[in-house]
């Protein structure tokens, strides 16, 4: 199993988001390697996307979006639930795959199934905030092959429904039956 290269991200974040279901999140803290499988995502498509912090414009908040990719735009909601993204695409474009649910894997307590629990119970907070993910403490290892077959069910995203139609686009995906996913 193999750290995924920056080629991974640079591509249409769909596709990614896609792809990203199956595979390792890894973060290496203190010594203890936590690991989850990623089973749930949410697909934020650049400065046109209503739903995406990019929609504001570059602000100092979000300048990692439109950086080069493969790098964490982490952030706090409601004062206190970090939530971590996935700078996709090429830079300048703004796009990223919110992480929603893990199934845990190894060394991982607590729960899961939620942006903020995941980042939580992987130890994830501000200070990885454009932290490049092909780095050796937190990244995403390869658990399934390319094209390897996953059956992904794509439902609205969650907690967007201020961005008019982009709230009813099917931009969240989960593995069909998992029960780590945060909602059906």
């Amino acid at each position: 199993m193999r750290k995924l290269p920056r080629s991974f991200y640079d591509r249409d974040t769909i596709e990614v988001a896609h792809d990203l279901l199956g595979q390792h999140l890894v973060h290496v803290f203190a010594g203890v390697e936590r690991v989850g499988r990623i089973v749930e995502v949410e697909a934020y498509l650049g400065p046109h996307d209503l739903a995406a912090h990019s929609a504001r414009g570059r602000t100092k908040r979000t300048s990692v979006m439109f950086g080069p990719p493969g790098h964490a735009y982490v952030y706090l909601i409601y004062g206190m639930h970090w939530c971590m993204n996935f700078v996709t695409q090429a830079e300048g474009h703004a796009s990223a795959v919110l992480l929603r649910a893990l199934e845990p894997v190894k060394n991982v307590q607590d729960k899961t199934n939620g942006p903020g629990l995941l980042t939580r119970a992987m130890g994830i907070d501000g200070r990885y905030h454009g932290h490049d993910l092909l780095s050796d403490d937190l990244f995403v290892r390869r658990a399934r092959l390319a094209g390897e077959p996953i059956a992904i069910v794509k439902r609205p995203r969650i907690g967007v429904d201020y961005a008019g139609h982009w709230a009813r686009r099917l931009l969240r995906f989960y593995v069909k039956g998992n029960p780590w996913v945060s909602r059906r």
